[in-house]
């Protein structure tokens, strides 16, 4: 594994003057040395040599912006990386790839994949990354960029197949009911699964979670009759609560005093009334209860 290690360059303004003054010096020993339309040697070699200089440490500049990094390697050997924003020289035999440090998104592909039931879903990711190490980014991974979203499908699709879509057991996460709870598991996983490249994983999101095109439409009819089912519950229990306040309201004013089948009629016609889906045209009795 390989470890980043930050180190300090030369100032690019200085080396700028220093280049300005080799340049100037080579000009002034060539125009020396051909002067009296005669060669001279040993001016003319150094005026060469001076020229061959100033384009050798031409090669040695570069600039940086905030959040980009340039990791030096001289002749295959790590050398450093240089962070500091600014204008900067180095050894012009060193070759200065740049890495950018700025936060990135990977906006995941829909895949295709079982959850913990079998069913089939879709589902997808948002992952916001950036380079922590660039010495691992660069040397230990072939590809940092493509090797993020490789690991990020592979940490979504064994997320997919650890929690059921919905409809888990009593006090289990699902991918629909924990958001929360979900995505900070995939955040730890892609942290351990990119850690090797020298990558952070700042935030990891579910993008997209839908139940896949042929399992949909039964699915649908699924939730539907379960949320019928569910307002069917909180309407009878509605429904009992208001007969039972009613009997004991007539009870308590002493309105009306029923025996237990008169008693079981009323609650009948109550509960039809009040759970019924249609509107109920009462009939009236203009008889007595008992007739």
């Amino acid at each position: 594994m390989s470890k980043e290690r930050e180190i300090r360059v030369m100032s690019g303004w200085f080396m700028l003057l220093v280049e300005l003054l080799l340049l100037a010096g080579g000009i002034r020993l060539f125009v020396h040395s051909v002067s009296d339309r005669t060669l001279d040697l040993w001016p003319f070699l150094g005026a060469i040599a001076m020229i061959l200089l100033f384009a050798l440490f031409a090669n040695g500049f570069f600039t940086l912006q905030p959040n980009e990094a340039r990791v030096l390697i001289l002749f295959g050997s790590y050398r450093g990386t240089v962070r500091t924003a600014g204008f900067h020289w180095t050894n012009p035999f060193n070759s200065k790839p740049k890495i950018s440090l700025r936060s990135r998104n990977l906006n995941g592909e829909r895949l295709k994949v079982n959850d913990k039931r079998g069913n089939p879903i879709e589902i997808a990711a948002v992952v916001v990354w950036r380079i922590n190490d660039t010495a691992e980014a660069l040397f230990d991974v072939e590809n940092y960029s493509e090797y993020v979203r490789i690991q990020g499908e592979s940490a979504v699709r064994h997320l997919a197949s650890t929690y059921a879509y919905d409809h888990g057991e009593q006090h289990e996460i699902t991918l629909r009911s924990g958001l929360d709870e979900v995505s900070a598991n995939l955040r730890k996983e892609l942290q351990e699964r990119l850690d090797k490249a020298g990558v952070v994983v700042e935030e990891a999101r579910l993008s997209h979670l839908a139940y896949a095109p042929e399992i949909a439409s039964a699915m649908l009819r699924r939730q539907q009759a379960e949320a019928i089912i569910a307002a069917r519950q909180m309407i009878v229990q509605g429904a009992v609560g208001m007969v039972e306040m009613a009997l004991k309201e007539l009870f308590e004013k002493n309105v009306v005093h029923l025996d237990e089948e008169r008693k079981a009629a009323m609650v009948s016609n109550l509960l039809v009334v009040l759970c019924g889906e249609s509107e109920v045209h009462p009939v009236v009795n203009a008889g007595t209860l008992y007739t």
